[in-house]
């Protein structure tokens, strides 16, 4: 009996931690693949956060700061005063018009 005992025991200890780590509902890998797509998810919630806020401080700008207000329209619809003249460049290579007959032949 003394040695089935030093046999079986150990081999059936064996089992019940191999089950525990690697079997079961929830495995050790499983476990670490969880902590990984949880710290990704904070990461990512941080980022979100920090977008909010962001978006959040800009349209609190654009509600009370006249200023704000008027760089905004100007900027995005080249909005102008009375009495100012708007000036537009084109950032492309050519300056020929499309329709231009001008051009070398």
């Amino acid at each position: 009996m003394g040695r089935l005992t030093r046999i079986l025991l150990p081999g059936l200890l064996l089992l019940g931690l191999y089950y525990a780590f690697f079997g079961g509902r929830v495995s050790v890998f499983e476990l670490r693949r969880a902590h990984r797509d949880l710290a990704a998810a904070e990461a990512e919630l941080a980022r979100v956060r920090a977008l909010n806020d962001s978006l959040r401080a800009w349209a609190d700008s654009l509600a009370d700061d006249p200023a704000v207000l008027e760089r905004f329209a100007r900027e995005e619809f080249g909005m102008i005063r009375g009495g100012e003249v708007l000036y537009r460049f084109d950032e492309a290579g050519d300056s020929t018009p499309p329709g231009d007959t001008l051009a070398p032949r």
